[in-house]
């Protein structure tokens, strides 16, 4: 059933008879639309923000909406999923995982908004002091504008957004025009949950009329994008001072070395390069395997990749669904034709339907191929020798990017050395470069980011800033 859903403005829903489509990746059908907001709908959210804030939530009152809206989710959780699938393309399955994921966040975040924030320092340890204590808490940033990606539209837009509800932070959401129907139909949800419309305003806009004028307001404080290098770094000359958190993007190797149980090794290529359809800034990128255990476990490698079967995103036999759009496919698809050009070799896949792109096992693809050079955001698992892991290392350090990496071994010396050495914000041992938990912290380096981390806990230091005091004492 198409959906039509409204931009949100602080709590009011808002259509202005200008809508955008969303598309089905799978048969191009229309899943529903979203309205459009303009300059004056923009103006009206960061004023209710600004003077909303001047009655703060309590802690109680934000690990409420908190813990009520996560039970809404719950609750709704086969609705979220369906809806997900139909705008973005991903396999049920896996929408019902980030489904998972998102009411994890919800629940770490409702536990963070009880914790103390603050510090205390006694001032009479140094012939310089006094008998005074320090004390430090936390306050709120005025206001948060974020920018969502369309890959996890549920999941991304509540990293956002219950962090900053949880330290008291109103926020400006725009989610991706791709995948936007998940984020109003959660804004919904959480004015459900009882959260205040001046809290968060969530909407789509013109780039000119709305987006880079919420970006560069001096009202706000703090910008959150996630997205690509090229906007991210588009998006850091435009705003000027300001706090900025950017999640960029990812060209994540799994590090195979010669004493890795080639099975285990096999299992974690395949599960990170090809779930979520490849569409994960922490999905395996490229397959770095030392020579001399190459030959078994590309054999195995193959195999286990016959089992994650392509098709129908609602199928629930289905493994990996569509990309986002045929344009995406298109990209992958090429990029995997000049690698046979460059030398690689296909051994499983590599043909595109629309927007689908079968999964994709390649061997001997050069160093220089584009496939592995840039980010290629599919279902793709290009396979690569190395010498050893002083030779990953130096290979993965050269590059731009620098958000998370795995190391397959046995060897605990191995083991340390790669986590001491990659230049990159996660290094993962014996699992996926993407595995983490919802509350700790997540982001990169160099191209992949400033170095600010996302993870409920750090997201919520970031959205407040440190206040400190001190009083006699003694």
């Amino acid at each position: 059933m198409t959906r039509e859903l409204p931009s949100f403005i602080a709590g009011e829903p808002v259509t202005t008879g200008r809508w955008l489509d969303v598309h089905y990746p799978w048969d191009n059908s229309l899943t529903g639309r979203a309205a459009v907001i303009g300059p004056d709908h923009l103006e009206r959210a960061i004023c209710a923000a600004v003077d909303g804030a001047a009655k703060p939530l309590t802690r109680f009152e934000r690990h409420d909406i908190l813990r009520t809206a996560a039970g809404l989710l719950a609750e709704r959780r086969d609705e979220f999923a369906g809806l997900i699938t139909r705008e973005g393309g991903m396999c049920i399955r896996e929408t019902q995982y980030e489904l998972g994921r998102s009411s994890d966040v919800l629940e770490f975040a409702a536990m963070e908004a009880l914790k103390d924030d603050g510090q205390i320092f006694s001032c009479d340890i140094s012939p310089q002091g006094k008998p005074r204590k320090i004390f430090t808490f936390r306050q709120p940033v005025k206001l948060v504008a974020a920018v969502s990606p369309f890959n996890h539209p549920l999941n991304q837009v509540v990293h956002k957004v219950a962090p900053a509800i949880a330290a008291g932070a109103p926020m400006l959401l725009k989610p991706s025009e791709k995948t936007p129907l998940t984020a109003l139909k959660f804004c919904e949800l959480l004015y459900e949950a009882g959260l205040p419309g001046w809290m968060l305003s969530v909407f789509l806009g013109d780039i000119d009329e709305v987006v880079t004028p919420m970006l560069t307001d001096p009202r706000v404080e703090l910008v959150s994008f996630t997205g690509s290098v090229q906007v991210g770094k588009q998006i850091a000359r435009t705003v000027g001072y300001k706090k900025l958190c950017l999640e960029l993007g990812g060209n994540s190797p799994l590090i195979v070395l010669d004493d890795a149980d080639p099975a285990e090794a096999a299992a974690l290529a395949a599960e990170g390069s090809f779930r979520n359809s490849g569409q994960r800034c922490t999905a395996v990128k490229r397959i770095l395997v030392q020579e001399s255990i190459l030959e078994e476990f590309v054999e195995r490698l193959v195999e286990k990749a016959r089992e994650y079967t392509a098709g129908d995103p609602e199928d629930p036999d289905t493994r990996v669904g569509t990309v986002i759009d045929e344009a995406a496919a298109a990209v992958l698809e090429s990029r995997v034709q000049q690698a046979v050009q460059d030398g690689a070799t296909v051994l499983l896949g590599g043909r595109r339907r629309g927007a689908l792109m079968e999964p994709t096992v390649l061997r001997d693809v050069p160093r220089t191929s584009e496939v592995v050079v840039q980010e290629s955001f599919g279902p793709l698992a290009p396979v690569l020798p190395i010498r050893d892991l002083d030779d990953a290392i130096a290979w993965y350090n050269s590059g731009n990017f620098g958000l998370s990496t795995a190391v397959v071994t046995n060897r605990l010396d191995r083991a340390l050395q790669a986590v001491r050495e990659l230049r990159t914000g996660t290094t993962n041992i014996n699992e996926i470069p993407g595995f983490r938990i919802e509350s700790s912290p997540f982001g990169g380096v160099k191209d992949s980011g400033l170095g600010i981390k996302e993870g409920v806990i750090e997201a919520m230091k970031y959205m407040t800033n440190v206040k400190t005091f001190s009083l006699p004492w003694g």
